[in-house]
């Protein structure tokens, strides 16, 4: 019997090579759960108060996007489910890791020769009605793809011919598609998962540093070419718009003017839940990338606060999961997907509150969006994957490291 079960085994290794040897997987790291949880609900509630006014004006039903997003979300828990049940060695499979990089960057090539402009932006496509941009898709995309060749090649880290260049160059291949869209916070976002990706996976800091200046020297250039010879002259009206926001209130200006207003009438504890004064037509995409502006109008620095802590505490959890995983595939790709969230919510914030230039960027699981949304409650699920990944003798990585030099020593 025994040896029929040992023979079982070996035959499910062989049909599925992603099956890690030695690993068992118990519950899921609840913290980061309810913290997922907690932001998601906090999010189609806000969504829902932001949105209203303007679903109302768009002739819908004032719930019309309230209750789209609720369709999204309970399909997003589903897929975060699942994944947070399936091996995510699965995703270490060559073709499913490679076709993760591939298949986003076909589809950002189709966005430019037929995709729908919006906005004076170039970045959806669409399949009958279903539209979705593919730049969703590769935020998950590259993080997949470069946990799966840094796991491979790391011998090779510390050479700059195969540390560096090879990243820099599928790095460079995103930004140039995502620039000539233009779509320049997804491009910043990209840059930074891709080199957060590199640095933890053992490049030498002098490398690092070199690949950091090519990086901003390559994104000034994009931006000179686009400004200067492509007339793209929202990169000038957007700057402006961030080193002096009241200067043209009544024209370019206008979103981030009336961002500020509403950030300033909330005070302390807010106008309350659904009293924002802004969200009647006054700030635009409410819904989208100022969902937060209506947060700190409806609940004050409190509750924006409160946002704030959460993004913190999840970023936190999803740190303390890599440093746990089993193997450095699964620290990659929790180390990939924590830094996505944390990333876009820090600029999406920056963006309302004028810390940086207005680039457009969504707020996770608060903006509106089935695919984005969906995808990031995919990472999530693959993040609780990993953190229910444990070693059938019942050690952390910790323990078994500590075992291991008391062995050597002895």
């Amino acid at each position: 019997m025994a040896e029929t079960i040992k023979n079982k085994k070996n035959r499910l290794r062989l049909r599925f090579p992603f099956v890690q040897r030695g690993i068992r997987y118990g519950e899921v790291d609840v913290p980061f759960f309810l913290i997922v949880l907690t932001l998601l609900v906090m999010g189609i509630i806000m969504m829902f108060s932001a949105s209203y006014a303007w679903a109302i004006a768009e002739g819908h039903s004032g719930t019309y996007y309230a209750v789209e997003q609720i369709k999204t979300g309970v399909a997003g828990l589903i897929i975060m489910y699942i994944l947070s049940v399936v091996d995510y060695h699965v995703f270490r499979t060559p073709w499913i890791a490679i076709s993760a990089y591939v298949v986003p960057v076909i589809l950002l090539v189709m966005v430019l020769l037929v995709g729908r402009s919006v906005n004076g932006a170039q970045r959806w496509l669409y399949i009958g009605s279903f539209g979705f941009q593919p730049s969703e898709l590769m935020k998950i995309g590259l993080v997949v793809f470069f946990a799966y060749l840094i796991e491979m090649n790391y011998k090779q880290m510390q050479k700059f011919r195969t540390g560096i260049m090879p990243y820099l160059v599928t790095l460079g291949i995103v930004a140039l598609l995502l620039m000539l869209e233009p779509h320049l916070s997804c491009t910043i976002l990209i840059g930074l998962i891709g080199m957060t990706l590199i640095w933890v996976g053992g490049a030498k800091p002098r490398h690092f540093l070199i690949l950091i200046a090519a990086g901003v020297v390559a994104l000034i250039g994009i931006v000179l070419f686009l400004s200067l010879y492509k007339g793209y002259d929202y990169v000038e009206t957007r700057i402006q718009s961030w080193l002096d926001p009241f200067s043209d209130s009544q024209g370019g200006t206008w979103q981030t003017c009336q961002s500020l207003i509403a950030i300033g009438s909330g005070g302390l504890f807010g106008l309350g839940l659904g009293e924002s004064r802004q969200k009647f037509l006054y700030l635009p995409e409410t819904k989208n990338d100022f969902v937060f502006s209506i947060v700190c109008e409806e609940l004050g620095f409190v509750g924006a606060l409160t946002v704030v802590l959460l993004f913190a505490l999840l970023v936190f959890r999803g740190f303390h999961i890599a440093a746990r995983a089993q193997d450095k595939f699964g620290m990659l790709l929790a180390v990939g997907f924590t830094m996505h969230i944390g990333l876009q919510a820090f600029i999406n914030i920056a963006v309302v509150s004028n810390l940086v230039p207005n680039t457009g960027i969504s707020l996770p699981f608060f903006s509106y969006g089935g695919t984005a949304l969906i995808l990031q409650l995919a990472e999530m699920g693959i993040v609780m994957n990993i953190s229910r990944a444990r070693y059938r003798s019942g050690m952390t990585v910790v323990g078994r490291r500590k075992k291991a030099e008391a062995t050597a020593e002895a």
